[in-house]
């Protein structure tokens, strides 16, 4: 396995904080960290870490460079620019952690490749709690030479780590996970509009459902901890990014000749309740939605 003497990371919101966080604490290594918020910022620097002025300052001083941002946009424009391809050097690896476009993710590699440098995909899936504990999973898409390099770096924040495949495969099984989660949450809260039309208690709903066929995550996290009761904070997995991460997914399908009519249907779903005000809103929002026509 490379020695990564210095670890570079790039974004620190909801999840990259305390994924940082975790590599300061376990990797052993130096970590210099970047963001345009100055509040984690602070408080990494005061856990351990450095900080950087610039993305081009990270990719100067690193082995190997985690990302961990919003959408494909966001990864584009550390990419771009004074940033990751102009600095990057021969046997520097980038590790993408975001869910991105599978098409960009091959692109980027591509591009690395040619400069001797490596681009993995390497999305997380679990909650914020689980970032904080270093429970996630990830599913990483990378040659097995790089994945074996990376997998104990990503075993400081991840007790599940699954390599997908090549380049791209983390992206394309991550995709796939969200677009399942965002149908079965739609599920939930029609069950749950039309339970409290015919005089069942929601929550006994749930409960009972979770003894049977139609048990699932989406029921016990998504369904018990926010359509029952009805809580949808900002600062959670907004609307806005479901229907960015569910339209990766379409583009998959279209890309591959494949119609899946119940994701076009969410996506319907998603952006009526982007339209009535809530795209920044947890997701399961949409069962607040359902019903009021």
């Amino acid at each position: 396995m490379p020695d990564y003497k210095t670890i570079g990371f790039i974004g620190l919101g909801v999840m990259g904080e305390p994924i940082c966080r975790n590599l300061v604490k376990k990797s052993g290594a130096a970590v210099i960290v970047f963001d345009l918020a100055s509040e984690p910022l602070a408080r990494l620097r005061a856990e351990g870490a450095t900080v950087a002025s610039s993305v081009a300052e990270i990719i100067n001083t690193s082995d190997i460079v985690f990302l961990c941002l919003p959408s494909a946009k966001h990864a584009r424009a550390v990419f771009e620019g004074d940033g990751i391809l102009k600095n990057i050097r021969t046997g520097q690896v980038v590790v993408d952690l975001g869910t991105s476009s599978v098409n960009q993710t091959r692109d980027f590699a591509k591009q690395l490749q040619a400069r001797g440098a490596s681009w993995a995909d390497a999305p997380i899936a679990r909650t914020r709690q689980a970032a904080q504990d270093g429970t996630l999973s990830v599913m990483v898409g990378a040659s097995p030479e790089l994945y074996a390099a990376i997998e104990p770096l990503i075993r400081c924040f991840a007790t599940d780590v699954t390599r997908c495949g090549d380049t791209g495969a983390g992206q394309v099984t991550k995709i796939l996970n969200n677009m399942v989660l965002f149908e079965t949450v739609n599920a939930l809260a029609e069950a749950v509009a039309v339970a409290k039309r015919n005089g069942v208690d929601p929550k006994l709903l749930l409960d009972t459902l979770s003894k049977g066929s139609a048990d699932s995550f989406a029921l016990r996290n998504h369904g018990m901890k926010a359509i029952v009761p009805g809580v949808f904070p900002d600062r959670a997995f907004s609307t806005e990014y479901a229907l960015k991460d569910l339209s990766y997914a379409l583009e998959l399908a279209s890309d591959a000749g494949i119609k899946i009519r119940g994701a076009e249907l969410i996506g319907k779903i998603l952006q009526e309740a982007i339209d009535a005000g809530s795209g920044d809103a947890y997701f399961p929002v949409i069962a607040r939605h359902i019903g009021s026509k």
